[in-house]
């Protein structure tokens, strides 16, 4: 069955076009093809926060959560402002470069952080 015909939400094959629209009887969600198709093609734009703000080299981030450090026996405190990050391509997660006051320099994700 195509892809275009399987619900975006609950991925049931027993949705059905009404006009314009795809229908899946058992989620409610309604869909156009269109729209599924534009979504798909287009990329998600850079690297985003906790709170799904686009975040960019240079910019500050206040950590939201305290996170331990691996090796260490210290701890980043939740609300710790880091200043001038930069973005990295790491595959395990890892995606904002930075130095932090008395700590020094380490990765963190991006869910852990929210702009400042």
């Amino acid at each position: 069955m195509d892809d275009a015909m399987k619900c975006p939400a609950c991925h049931s094959e027993h949705a059905y076009q009404d006009r314009g629209l795809w229908v899946c009887p058992e989620c409610a969600h309604e869909w156009s093809a269109e729209a599924a198709a534009a979504a798909e093609a287009a990329p998600e734009p850079g690297v985003r926060d906790s709170n799904g703000n686009v975040l960019a080299d240079g910019d500050s981030v206040i950590v939201i959560k305290d996170l331990k450090v691996k090796g260490s026996s210290s701890v980043v405190k939740g609300g710790t402002k880091v200043r001038n990050i930069r973005l990295t391509d790491a595959s395990d997660g890892h995606n904002i470069a930075c130095k932090i006051d008395g700590i020094g320099a380490m990765n963190l994700k991006s869910e852990f952080v929210k702009k400042a």
